[in-house]
């Protein structure tokens, strides 16, 4: 109150132009906290923004580095029954033909190959899946981190089906070879057609097992990504949880 006082008293000894230079003095003071105070906030949104980009980077790398190893593995898709290539809806009278006149076995090696040649394809996904991951935006991220359980996984099937599918396909045929899923299948294919009654069978295998090959590495990615949003323990980085702690 006082120091309001003396400058009352002193107002009338400035002249109109010093008065008009304190003014404009104390004007440019405020607006150079608010800018500040402005840029500041900017800092902070930027920078969480960021850290979500980079978090749910952190987590697909994360996801698809852990679960393509799994898949890659001899059994990968073999003995997991979540992935697991059975005979294609159309073949599904093969299997039980071929069970039914004694040749189980013959059925069975049949699946194993099918899943062999998976196994083997896969591990050309993980370039393509890094690719989609480092070129993801910061909208693409944060709408990811609010989404569903499995929204990263969305983004990477829809980012790189197209590319997998160009990958897989020519890789699985020659997987399909060095395996002898292809002799094995044309032995099975001649069996079916040679028993009596049944409609002649000749189906596109490649086409087959490349989809289901794509189906399981997206299905064990997204089993991943629900452990880490679902799971703390499963964050294991401080990015990771200082991120998915936006969605809890």
């Amino acid at each position: 109150m006082k120091k309001i006082f003396l400058f009352a008293l002193f107002i009338p000894m400035l002249s109109f132009g010093q008065l008009d230079g304190l003014l404009k003095k104390a004007s440019d003071k405020v607006k150079a906290k608010s800018t500040a105070a402005s840029s500041s906030k900017s800092g902070n949104i930027l920078t969480s923004n960021l850290d979500i980009a980079s978090g749910l980077k952190e987590a697909l790398q994360k996801g698809v580095t852990e679960q393509v190893t799994k898949l890659t593995a001899v059994d990968g898709f073999y003995q997991n029954q979540a992935v697991k290539i059975l005979f294609p809806e159309e073949l599904q009278k093969v299997d039980r033909a071929l069970r039914s006149i004694g040749m189980s076995s013959l059925a069975d090696e049949g699946i194993k190959v099918l899943n062999r040649a998976a196994e083997d394809a896969v591990k050309e996904a993980t370039p393509i899946f890094v690719n989609a991951i480092t070129s993801m935006k910061i909208a693409d991220a944060k709408n990811i981190l609010l989404g569903a359980d499995n929204s990263a996984t969305t983004y990477l099937k829809t980012s790189t089906s197209t590319a997998l599918y160009s990958k897989f396909s020519p890789v699985i045929q020659q997987s399909l070879e060095k395996v002898g899923a292809d002799k094995i299948w044309e032995n099975i294919i001649a069996k079916y057609n040679k028993v009596p009654l049944v409609t002649k069978v000749n189906p596109d295998l490649n086409d087959y097992v490349t989809n289901k090959a794509m189906d399981g590495v997206f299905t064990m990615i997204s089993v991943e990504e629900k452990d880490i949003r679902t799971n703390i323990s499963a964050r294991t980085s401080p990015l990771l949880k200082k991120v998915f702690a936006l969605q809890d």
